[in-house]
């Protein structure tokens, strides 16, 4: 695995991971909310025909995290972090695979700088909007927005809450214990400003996933209780090619819920792009 810090927006050191042959068509992985590039461990199989590209978000794992909620509202930083990733390595047409809040990253590039630089976009059991912009049926019982324990100032209260968001995260428990651990070990250090911060701006994504060309996939967990599958099917039809698969018996994490499927279909999405283009 090669490992590099890149200058994102602002000239914040983004820590990013790379794997896979340098010449492959490229994916940048964009994990979710108070989480690490460790989320998508899951995927190693594919680097063995595509290049994995994975990354802190600011204020996450070992990308700087300043104390200052500028760093994390102003929505062209975001962008920006993509837009370096993809410069500096050097990666042609990528596809941007989002988690979760991943979303809203993967929106701000779009808006920023279109999408003539991309492949498309695979968003994974995402945000459809964030603040005020969100709408009741789009949350469910275990979303970040309705759990104030986990932006709490006391650590022992929200390291109570960061570990009940994660086991709760999946329909079932994970097989590897250990690796759950390390999916709790990796969000505890995202501090509350940082936390708070992420969901500040009121933001509908779905006006500007319906601007891309590019195709989409959309995957989504039929028993998400982060966000609700009716978020999923909004964000495929807000695309103008647009894939949905569901996952039944498959919560907020399907790509550590049922690996093979979504690395199947993940490379699947890749090579019709490559089939397209031929």
């Amino acid at each position: 695995m090669r490992v590099h810090s890149i200058k994102g927006g602002g000239g914040l050191k983004l820590h990013v991971t790379d794997q896979g042959p340098e010449n492959a068509p490229a994916l940048v992985l964009i994990h979710g909310w108070a989480q690490s590039h460790i989320s998508w461990q899951s995927l190693a199989p594919l680097a063995k025909t595509l290049r994995l590209v994975a990354f802190d978000l600011r204020g996450h794992g070992a990308s700087d995290a300043p104390e200052d909620a500028s760093a994390y509202t102003d929505t062209r930083l975001w962008a920006e972090d993509i837009a370096a990733i993809i410069k500096t390595l050097n990666l042609t047409a990528p596809n941007l695979v989002g988690w979760s809040y991943g979303s809203r990253v993967i929106a701000a590039y779009l808006d920023r700088f279109g999408d003539a630089g991309i492949a498309g976009v695979v968003l994974v059991s995402s945000l459809a909007a964030i603040g005020k912009a969100r709408e009741d049926w789009m949350a469910a019982a275990d979303s970040p927005g309705m759990n104030p324990d986990l932006y709490a100032d006391d650590n022992l209260i929200r390291d109570a809450a960061t570990r009940a968001f994660v086991e709760n995260s999946t329909f079932q428990p994970l097989a590897s214990a250990e690796f759950t651990e390390s999916l709790v070990a990796a969000s505890l250090p995202v501090s509350p400003l940082v936390r708070r911060a992420l969901f500040h701006d009121s933001i509908d994504f779905r006006p500007i996933f319906a601007t891309m060309n590019k195709p989409g996939l959309v995957i989504h967990g039929v028993e998400d209780k982060v966000v609700l599958p009716a978020t999923g099917i909004a964000l495929s039809e807000s695309l103008k090619s647009g894939t949905l698969h569901l996952y039944e018996y498959t919560g907020h994490a399907p790509f550590l819920e049922s690996p093979d499927r979504f690395n199947r279909d993940l490379a699947d999405f890749c090579n019709q792009q490559i089939g397209a283009a031929a």
